[in-house]
């Protein structure tokens, strides 16, 4: 994994252990998970582009 995607996914992660506590149960939780680990993937190579990685 490059340096960059390891970042990214380490702060996705990080904001969102902030939230999860706060969401509710067991399922809601990983559905969440699962949205916002679609969402970063799907917008890391736009931000990789940007910032010339």
């Amino acid at each position: 994994m490059d340096p960059i995607a390891l970042v990214f996914y380490a702060v996705i992660c990080g904001l969102l252990s902030l939230f999860a506590p706060s969401l509710g149960g067991m399922v809601p939780r990983l559905a969440l998970g699962a949205v916002v680990g679609i969402v970063a993937a799907a917008l890391l190579p736009t931000l990789k582009a940007l910032i010339g990685g």
